[in-house]
């Protein structure tokens, strides 16, 4: 009780500090003129969120598919999206305070006439007030049109995987990758079915989702198991388990109602037409080739679950095939996958979203996420094994993608 009341009281005196800092930044702007309703206005603003989600934010986030959660996701937006400004225009504005003590301290400030110091300090104090507010202007775009729209701005990234263990019945074999489902954030029925469409337009000879279809209960995914039900493949739909799919983020009555949870959880995976691979194996065969497809439940390196079990993955019967595992956290892959006796030509995880913020621009991609995860989007190889980090299907916290778009990927599997 008392390390929170310690940092509560740590965060008002930061997030106070910070907006008086913005807040006569702004006032210079407009001098004379910044009227009462002004203030008003940027004080509501700034606190409006903050109150919500120290008063209301337990209760929403329980309240799942309802207007109450709902509203609880657009105050996280505003409240992201306005605290992300705000640091970039305090930071340009700390710059020019810093450089102004520093530079003209002490004896160059003595050797300066008053007025001509008073014209210099002034013009600069200007220059970059404007500067912050021009630069500001960019992350509050960005971040409105991620709540807005970049959200359900699905893109296809098309991935070749070119193996020479590949056995040549499969060559060109075309596979779809999902990830990150989080159903219980989606606010938007019909952007979610034009994203699932565009799965289907694919005409992928498979389909796999990498884990997290909920938030965390199980009835969240309830209004789009039609739309998921749609989705075909000539060589089916599979799926794993990811960590939030256990329902270990919230309280429940009992052990006993998880479990049901997860229980419900599967029985909607199935109503999908989705055949979960929970460590387990099943051995896709063609033209009389095979090759073995797994997929094992959670494992992450940390404090997430580890339930997956490569031992209940391989046996005799899939030993030696060219081998695609389903494994939700890509720490997986570097903690078990590569040491594992049997060989994974191709792991595909989800898990980290991209961080929903970065850049991504051929060529160069960018996420806060490299810093807790070393693979943590897009084509890894190491010791002859690849691994594949989708970004994600949806958006979790953060209602919203801010250069890390939601993605379908399409990989073509070819013999080298």
């Amino acid at each position: 009780m008392l390390a929170r009341i310690i940092g509560s009281s740590i965060f008002i005196m930061l997030f106070l500090s910070l907006e008086f800092y913005v807040f006569y930044g702004l006032k210079g702007h407009f001098k004379d003129q910044f009227k009462l309703w002004m203030k008003i206005s940027y004080w509501l603003s700034a606190a409006t969120p903050v109150a919500w989600l120290f008063f209301m934010g337990r209760t929403a986030s329980a309240q799942p598919l309802s207007n109450l959660q709902l509203a609880h996701h657009l105050m996280i937006g505003i409240w992201v999206t306005l605290l992300v400004t705000k640091l970039v225009y305090a930071g340009f504005l700390f710059i020019e305070d810093f450089y102004r003590f520093t530079h003209y301290g002490g004896q160059q400030l003595a050797k300066l006439k008053d007025a001509e110091r008073e014209v210099n300090l002034q013009s600069r104090r200007t220059f970059m007030r404007r500067l912050a507010l021009f630069v500001a202007a960019v992350p509050f775009a960005s971040f409105l049109y991620g709540i807005s729209r970049g959200k359900y701005a699905y893109t296809v990234d098309k991935v070749k995987i070119k193996d020479p263990e590949l056995p040549e019945a499969f060559n060109g074999l075309r596979m779809v990758q999902i990830s990150d489902v989080h159903a219980g954030s989606f606010d938007n029925r019909e952007a979610v079915a034009k994203g699932l469409q565009m799965i289907q337009d694919l005409e992928a000879d498979l389909i796999v989702f990498t884990g997290d279809l909920v938030n965390n209960r199980a009835h969240e995914i309830v209004p789009y198991i039609d739309l998921f039900a749609n989705l075909t493949a000539p060589l089916g739909k599979f799926s794993v388990l990811g960590n939030h799919d256990y329902g270990s983020y919230v309280r429940w009555p009992s052990d006993a109602a998880k479990e049901q949870n997860l229980d419900k959880l599967k029985q909607y995976q199935a109503d999908m037409g989705f055949k979960m691979l929970n460590n387990s194996a099943l051995v896709l065969e063609k033209e009389g080739q095979q090759i073995c497809l797994a997929g094992v439940e959670n494992w992450g390196h940390g404090p997430y679950p580890k339930e997956g079990d490569l031992a209940g993955c391989f046996g005799e019967e899939n030993n030696g095939l060219f081998t695609i595992l389903l494994s939700h956290d890509p720490t997986h892959w570097r903690h078990k996958v590569l040491e594992h006796p049997q060989k994974v030509h191709l792991t595909l995880s989800g898990h980290t979203h991209g961080m929903q913020l970065g850049v991504k621009i051929p060529g160069f991609q960018w996420s806060p996420a490299k810093w807790r995860y070393k693979e943590w989007a897009g084509l890894y190889e190491d010791l002859g094994q690849r691994l594949y980090v989708n970004r994600g299907f949806g958006f979790l916290g953060f209602p919203g993608r801010v250069g890390m778009l939601p993605e379908i990927t399409l990989f073509e599997l070819t013999k080298a």
